[in-house]
């Protein structure tokens, strides 16, 4: 492990501070829900967020650094070289979803999306009037006739499952027969561990970059979160020309501080991502062998990227809904099943970014 990263979770300072992980519990609930990792953030990070004396409106005389940082990551980390001036600078991956799905799709168009799958993005489906259509990791394709957007999450949240190579390409083939738009979520490229690869959607072939709208962002492998700064690496010409017609800043941009603090991350800091790695490595271990101590078949496949496990609770002593029966009698709040699909009520999603002892006790209590 790098000496920069610190494998500590301070209660007291993660309850203290502004994060609704911990700051939205109360006294004695330990916070395994929100995807949020407990760490704390990479020093380098700090020292560069330290060093900024101008809050004045942004100015980059040479270009957006973010813009250079994250052609710059994808190159050299991921093996996709993005078409240059083609990414443009979001809040978070929700803003970018939701401006893509306005330009790109009408009301009562299909959305092709996995299911189950990150709840605000299911809720911007519903809330824009489109119809969501739900494909299964690992299945046959539905009918897509009448889908105009494919939304893929990969790594995926929450089964953790990072699509190879043969799955994407089976999805790019179907893009281009029902000529879908491609949003792709990918900001848990950086946490996918050994024996497996991240593969950017838009490298599988010219066509599916030609139709992929990349997002991704430095904040959760780096655990900036709050910080506020994505990027969307927009491959269709129809978008890009769409989005030069809105008026000057609709959409607003990240500050300084959101910018600073993912070009830090993206360029100085992969030691403490290293770290990080490492001690995820570790607690998913944790997690596969306790798990597979529980009296019942949870379902539970050890994840392939990100930091969260997800595990069915139906034949356990739980009840209907688990997750808020675990935050009753064992004070651990859990994602709710329900909230990631209508079929996953009886499921809960473990969050294991936190430090070892605070996972062995998380497992102790549900146990």
């Amino acid at each position: 492990m790098t000496a920069t990263f610190d494998p500590t979770a301070d209660t007291a300072r993660l309850r203290s501070g502004y994060g609704v992980k911990w700051g939205a519990l109360p006294a004695g609930t330990l916070g395994a829900w929100v995807a949020d990792m407990d760490f704390p953030v990479a020093p380098v990070i700090r020292r560069r967020l330290h060093e900024v004396t101008d809050f004045g409106y942004p100015h980059f005389p040479g270009g957006d650094p973010v813009l250079a940082a994250f052609e710059e990551r994808m190159a050299a980390r991921h093996g996709w070289t993005p078409e240059p001036g083609r990414a443009r600078l979001f809040t978070d991956l929700i803003q970018i979803l939701q401006v893509m799905i306005e330009t790109a799709t009408a009301p009562g168009d299909g959305i092709a999306v996995h299911v189950p799958n990150y709840p605000p993005f299911l809720a911007s489906i519903a809330r824009a009037g489109r119809r969501i259509v739900p494909l299964t990791v690992g299945e046959e394709l539905p009918d897509l006739r009448g889908c105009t957007m494919l939304v893929l999450v990969n790594p995926h949240n929450p089964t953790g499952r990072v699509l190879t190579r043969a799955e994407l390409s089976a999805l790019a083939a179907a893009a281009e027969e029902h000529d879908l738009t491609v949003l792709a979520d990918e900001i848990h490229a950086d946490l996918v561990y050994a024996g497996h690869r991240h593969v950017p959607f838009a490298s599988l072939s010219p066509d599916a970059a030609a139709r992929t709208v990349t997002a991704t962002s430095a904040t959760k492998a780096f655990n900036i979160a709050g910080l506020r700064c994505a990027v969307a690496h927009i491959g269709p010409p129809a978008i890009r020309a769409a989005l030069e017609r809105f008026p000057l800043d609709w959409f607003g941009e990240p500050g300084i501080l959101g910018r600073v603090a993912t070009v830090a991350a993206w360029r100085e800091a992969d030691d403490w991502l290293d770290g990080l790695l490492t001690t995820l490595t570790a607690n998913r271990d944790r997690v596969s062998a306790w798990a597979a101590t529980l009296p019942w078949d949870t379902g539970y496949r050890a994840p392939e990227g990100t930091y969260l496990a997800w595990l069915d609770c139906a034949g356990g002593p739980f009840g209907a809904d688990p997750a808020t029966f675990l935050e009753e009698h064992a004070r651990v709040r859990l994602g709710r099943g329900l909230d990631f699909a209508s079929h996953t009520a009886s499921f809960v999603r473990i969050n294991f970014a936190t430090a070892p002892e605070m996972l062995a006790e998380i497992l102790g209590r549900i146990r």
